[in-house]
């Protein structure tokens, strides 16, 4: 697997053009599964593992790479499926999600393929809920799975996903006070949303930047000024349809939404993040999931908007 993601710096170019690069996998039968290279490091063969007493039953063991103690889950094994067999001869993916390094045990790996984000569908309405599926495309007429990698990790590795006492203000939220939240995954959603509920204002959830910008235009449709009726929006950017690069462009070409406050949650890493914030035109990246620091910035933003809002009335 040397080589197959050289080069990958380059691949940010694909970025904030609606598109993406999935490395294509298996697990334990003939489906393939995919991931995005952005949340790639590198992907090795597997390395001696050593076990933990007492861990999770999908965490194989533990590995040290480079001076770092690296997490192998069997991802076939966390999705429901048998746990890989003979794993001298299988691949682990070393992934960032969330600022944690793991690496996910898989069958094997196949390739990288270039994608359009318009191409990523969300999953099929019979799909079965709490499906890990978050996902789905087409390569070579087969389908491909994108799993909630997200989903994953929160039944797996056990994170705060409330707010810690102290950090919410006294100062009283003015309740008519709105954001909009879009992310693909449900997990990412009801962790955002509980956030927003503990700070005492209104939410609307969408599930992908597409169902996000018709939201948008739609109250701009019905006449309201979305700039004074909308505090802030929070966007994911790994989105079936329509990323969250693509939501905020489409945001500042509007005159009616370009001067929205956005802020870009993700569970993507990496340098790029900076950059394109500044080519998107996002006031700010935030990365997941850290209820305290989310709740502090969202305070802020309540607060300029109210300020914002009463400038508008004077």
């Amino acid at each position: 697997m040397a080589g197959i993601l050289d080069g990958v710096d380059q691949r940010t170019k694909l970025a904030g053009r609606n598109r993406l690069e999935l490395l294509l996998f298996r697990l334990a039968g003939r489906q393939r599964f995919g991931i995005n290279v952005f949340k790639v490091q590198e992907v090795i063969q597997c390395p001696p593992l050593t076990q933990l007493p007492g861990s999770h039953p999908v965490v194989r063991g533990i590995a040290n790479m480079r001076g770092k103690t690296i997490t192998v889950m069997d991802l076939s094994q966390a999705i429901g499926g048998p746990p890989l067999a003979n794993i001298e001869g299988r691949f682990v993916i070393i992934t960032e999600y969330n600022r944690r390094v793991q690496g996910f045990l898989v069958g094997s790996v196949d390739r990288i393929v270039n994608m359009n984000w318009g191409d990523i569908l969300p999953p099929p309405k019979g799909a079965a809920k709490g499906s890990y599926m978050t996902a789905v495309t087409r390569v070579d007429d087969e389908l491909v799975e994108i799993i909630d990698v997200e989903k994953v990790l929160s039944e797996i590795v056990r994170v705060a996903e409330d707010v810690s006492e102290g950090i919410i203000e006294e100062e009283e939220i003015d309740e008519t006070q709105h954001v909009l939240v879009a992310d693909d995954s449900s997990v990412a959603r009801n962790q955002v949303k509980r956030v927003l509920d503990r700070l005492g204002v209104m939410t609307t959830v969408c599930n992908d930047g597409k169902q996000a910008l018709d939201q948008l235009k739609a109250w701009t449709n019905e006449g309201r000024n979305v700039s004074k009726f909308l505090s802030l929006v929070i966007s994911d950017v790994e989105m079936p349809v329509m990323d969250g690069y693509t939501l905020t462009t489409e945001i500042r070409k509007d005159p009616a939404l370009a001067n929205l406050h956005v802020i870009l949650h993700t569970s993507l890493s990496g340098v790029f993040n900076q950059n394109m914030i500044e080519k998107v035109g996002a006031n700010a990246f935030l990365a997941k999931f850290a209820p305290d620091e989310l709740a502090r910035v969202v305070q802020t933003r309540l607060k300029q908007h109210k300020l914002e809002v009463k400038a508008l009335a004077s």
